[in-house]
């Protein structure tokens, strides 16, 4: 396989991962936007890394909610905190104005204000206790692990055609209104399928893979249009919330 055509999943591991890879040769609509769709295969090695520390503390014994907050601080070193800052700065400017040009200059100052900190404190509060009740099923962890795998996939929805960039330039604007809407409709089919199939692994309900895969899709949503009337449109910060507000609830729903 040529250099080239691994330059989509280059630009998804460099993107949603601390893991160091090449960066591509081009970030042009042809690179990022296979890149996005390959979302959820990108950071595979990060949803392993998920199962693998709760699989472990759970075999050790460890305290069940020492064990899922070590697994959120892992994935969360895996991604570099690049979500979480998202999160942060996306709080902090839908607190700020109800004037997109002043909301935007908040979100992108980056220092985190009292209304950033209090989402990451609530979100990171759900996911570690959602996680922590994943302990018990014999195969929990592989589904917390899928899950991470799955919540990536909400990126490529706030990519969808004819959702426009809060901003001309920077890299978000290189990939935000791309993705057609089948390839999304499509990718999403494919993740609630396996969702649904590890739930059942698990000894869950198979639904719960459904509900999983439905309350980040209606998360998103309305992320997508509180950033379309804020800001006039989607920016890289948003989708690092929509990243780990769905994987909350997507934790909390497996749950």
């Amino acid at each position: 396989m040529t250099h080239a055509a691994l330059d989509p999943l280059r630009f998804a591991v460099g993107t949603l991962t601390a893991i160091p890879v090449r960066p591509p040769a081009s970030f042009e609509r042809r690179v990022t936007v296979p890149g996005m769709l390959l979302a959820p295969v990108a950071v595979l090695p990060l949803g392993l890394l998920v199962a693998g520390v709760l699989w472990g503390g759970r075999e050790l014994g460890l305290a069940p909610l020492a064990v899922a907050a070590a697994a959120i601080a892992a994935l969360a070193l895996g991604s570099r905190g690049f979500h979480l800052d998202g999160l942060a700065d996306t709080t902090d400017a839908l607190a700020s104005s109800y004037d997109a040009e002043r909301s935007l200059a908040v979100m992108k100052r980056g220092d985190t204000g009292p209304a950033g900190a209090a989402a990451i404190a609530l979100v990171l509060a759900v996911q570690v206790g959602a996680a922590a009740a994943l302990l018990a099923p014999a195969w929990g962890p592989v589904l917390a692990g899928a899950l991470v795998c799955a919540s990536r996939g909400v990126a490529v929805v706030l990519c969808v055609r004819g959702l426009p960039p809060a901003r001309k330039t920077g890299l978000a604007a290189s990939y935000v209104s791309s993705v057609p809407p089948a390839a999304i409709v499509g990718l999403w089919l494919v993740l609630a399928a396996a969702l649904c199939a590890v739930a059942a692994l698990a000894d869950l309900p198979w639904w719960r893979g459904l509900l999983c895969a439905a309350v980040a899709l209606a998360a998103v949503a309305w992320l997508a249009r509180r950033a379309v009337r804020r800001f006039g449109g989607v920016a890289g910060d948003v989708m690092g919330a929509a990243i780990e507000v769905a994987l909350a609830l997507m934790l909390l729903a497996a749950t």
